[in-house]
């Protein structure tokens, strides 16, 4: 039977989500708990996308098989039972064999969390402790200069396996907290993102917010494809992958 399913983590204490030799990852623990309810065998995941040590998700999707037939519920308890308190599946479904968690999707969200109030080290994990005020409006107008279809090689890691850098951001956006003005939370929307290419948009958009760069300076970034010109990359804990679109 093949499952579709819907979970969140805490991407602190892993080391990203794809699975790597004697490292704790987001897959490994997993599938390590799909072994155990499948009797043993291994089960193989496929989620939406990887994310990076450090980087946190809300509604991450992933589809994998097993060889036996188990009420959706009763593995959803299962498998939740089986995992760590930093990992946590929503909801499991039944799907067809020609579904494909990575490429049936046609969008994906991204937030990233700024604190530019007083440091807290409750949050240090889950916001990015800039600590220092930022010209929210200047960010707003360079978040315009992403949006639409563009080549973001400038904004991601060069990567042989990569042949078209061309992708299309759709939605922008920076929310102030209603109970705190000094958080921010910048939202993108886009048919798919290459590894670092939030935090490296986020990088230079905190550039252009403490008046280093000008946000008109984005389209000739866009246009040079040379990740040199892009700047700086914000740390992993701001960044959470919040939603998978199908």
């Amino acid at each position: 039977m093949k499952y579709f399913m819907t979970f969140s983590y805490d991407g602190t204490n892993f080391n990203g989500y794809q699975k790597q030799p004697r490292m704790r990852t987001v897959q490994k623990v997993m599938e390590d708990a799909l072994k155990e309810i499948n009797g043993g065998k291994n089960v193989s995941i496929c989620a939406s996308g990887r994310t990076d040590a450090g980087v946190h998700a809300i509604n991450q999707k992933a589809h994998f098989e097993m060889d036996k037939k188990i009420i959706c519920d009763k593995l959803l308890k299962g498998i939740n039972s089986l995992l760590p308190d930093d990992i946590y599946v929503k909801k499991i479904e039944e799907i067809s064999g020609d579904f494909h968690a990575r490429f049936s999707a046609i969008g994906k969200e991204y937030i990233y969390k700024i604190n530019m109030g007083e440091y807290n080290p409750i949050e240090r994990n889950y916001v990015y402790q800039y600590n220092n005020r930022l010209d929210i409006n200047e960010m707003e107008r360079g978040l315009k200069y992403l949006e639409g279809e563009h080549n973001f090689k400038s904004f991601t890691k060069t990567n042989d396996e990569i042949v078209d850098y061309v992708r299309t951001i759709s939605q922008t956006s920076i929310v102030r907290d209603s109970k705190d003005i000094n958080k921010i939370t910048i939202t993108f929307v886009g048919t798919g993102f290459m590894r670092y290419m939030v935090r490296n948009m986020v990088g230079l958009l905190i550039e252009i917010g403490e008046g280093k760069r000008k946000a008109e300076e984005i389209i000739e970034i866009l246009k040079h494809e040379d990740r040199t010109f892009a700047g700086k990359t914000a740390p992993a804990c701001g960044l959470y992958l919040r939603n998978v679109f199908y």
